[in-house]
């Protein structure tokens, strides 16, 4: 069985979006200076790296990391490759199948900017078209291979208030660079922080025999 780990290493090389905090790990104490242990002092955003929105971060109302129901989280997805190197709009994904699909995930050339020194303002993004038809569909989880479904930039945001007011949760900043279109177990667990807007997350992906 393949097992597929889809999620950014955090550490203080790891690209962050502008605006947000950036990582630093330090030790605070250390064997090899006389300690009896190794510990480590972790400061980062709860958007770092590879995360979970919960709803709460675009709607007040919104539930918070710390509520978004586990069933959502693990179950059957569906990778999706789209080629265009721009953005995803409704006329990349009109003719996908989505009738029972309550998890997406959509690979694109973004995964190919991880490796990349310095964050990528054109990444590729979600429009508010393809999120409006993603909602209607009956989706409930959708994922991306960069740090937001949103046009960096974009105000107010419309395509993130699309997705999160309608209880979509999104996992974005994933690494695709070795997985496939299909159909896969996706396991998605954010930490449980108390009311909290997001939170990075261990993502795999596990294909299905």
């Amino acid at each position: 069985m393949n097992i597929h780990d889809v999620t950014l290493t955090i550490s203080e090389n790891l690209i962050t979006w502008p605006s947000d905090p950036t990582v630093s790990i330090r030790k605070t104490r250390l064997i090899s200076q006389g300690n009896s242990c190794n510990v480590s002092e972790l400061k980062f955003g709860s958007h770092c790296g590879t995360h979970i929105d919960a709803p709460y971060h675009f709607e007040e109302n919104g539930i918070k990391i710390d509520q978004i129901p586990l069933d959502y989280l693990v179950g059957s997805a569906t990778v999706f490759d789209i080629k265009n190197k721009e953005k995803i709009d409704l006329e990349d994904i009109k003719t996908l199948q989505f009738k029972n699909k309550k998890r997406v995930i959509f690979k694109t050339i973004n995964s190919t900017f991880w490796k990349l020194p310095e964050f990528k303002k054109d990444f590729v993004y979600i429009t508010k078209e393809a999120a409006r038809h993603l909602v209607d569909s009956g989706v409930k989880v959708v994922g991306i291979d960069y740090l937001s479904v949103e046009k960096f930039g974009n105000k107010p945001a419309d395509t993130h208030h699309i997705f999160l007011r309608n209880g979509v949760v999104l996992i974005e900043g994933l690494d695709l660079s070795n997985v496939e279109a299909g159909d896969y177990e996706l396991i998605a667990l954010p930490l449980k922080i108390k009311d909290c807007d997001g939170s990075p997350a261990r993502v795999i992906l596990r294909s299905i025999p």
